[in-house]
């Protein structure tokens, strides 16, 4: 299959397959005699499990040591049990960021008594100190 179909098949733009490839996670693919790119099972296989890699959140770094790992089937997955914790940690930090966010913003709008933008206690709690 040529890139637009890999692209297509994946949900994938393009320049993100190309860039992939620029990086080392998605093998090269053979040329035709007109030098297109010739894609395969195997590169359809690769690049679903880095799309649904990075759809959970997984940072580049994280999905090549996933791909290496899975790559060398006999290896223990405790790596991977390592890589995914780490993972949900991060996930974890970020809910609780958010829902920080969520608190102080909520508590912004509910200190709003309406009125003119001169008295709006949001405005005034997003303006520099001084």
């Amino acid at each position: 299959m040529r890139i637009g179909e890999l692209g297509e098949a994946t949900a994938t733009k393009v320049e993100t397959i190309r860039y992939y490839e620029q990086t080392g996670l998605l093998p090269p693919p053979e040329r035709t005699s007109a030098n297109y790119r010739r894609y395969g099972a195997d590169h359809l296989a690769r690049l679903s499990f880095i799309r649904r890699s990075r759809d959970l959140g997984f940072s580049i770094d994280q999905v090549r040591a996933l791909l290496d790992l899975s790559d060398d089937r006999s290896r223990d997955c405790r790596t991977v049990d390592e890589i995914a914790t780490d993972h949900l940690r991060e996930v974890d930090r970020k809910i609780a960021d958010l829902q920080a966010l969520r608190a102080e913003l909520s508590r912004l709008i509910t200190s709003c008594e309406g009125g003119t933008t001169a008295e709006c206690r949001i405005l005034e709690a997003l303006a520099p100190a001084g």
